[in-house]
């Protein structure tokens, strides 16, 4: 899940992203926008949301740090849980589920196959 969402999610972003750069698609009936929010030597910060004025099927926020050196990806915030752990106890005051983490790389690796298949760039893809 890590490995694949690395692999998908940079070839979403700018060859050579910059912090600020926005990328926004139009996946069905929905735009979803990327943004560059922190780049350091092995990892880059992107935020991903959709900026539909009113969302028929809302997708949280996300925050999700690439990994350079090992080549993976996971969801480090979403919505208003700025910090998400890798277990959690069961039940919890949060409402999270054990493995919450875990659900929301899953859902993350849905989420850009399916902009990756069904999805239009606003801005040209340069996939070198």
């Amino acid at each position: 899940t890590y490995e694949t969402n690395y692999a998908k999610l940079n070839a979403l972003l700018p060859v050579s992203a910059e912090v600020g750069d926005v990328r926004c698609y139009q996946a069905a009936s929905m735009v979803y926008q990327l943004t560059v929010h922190e780049i350091t030597k092995y990892t880059t910060v992107v935020e991903i949301c959709q900026s539909d004025e009113t969302p028929v099927f809302p997708l949280p926020t996300m925050s999700v740090r690439l990994y350079h050196d090992a080549r993976v990806a996971e969801v480090c915030s979403s919505g208003e849980f700025s910090r998400i752990k890798a277990k959690y106890d069961y039940p919890n005051d949060q409402l999270m589920q054990r493995d919450e983490k875990h659900q929301l790389n899953t859902f993350l690796g849905e989420w850009l196959t399916f902009c990756l298949r069904s999805g239009i760039s606003r801005t040209p893809l340069d996939f070198n």
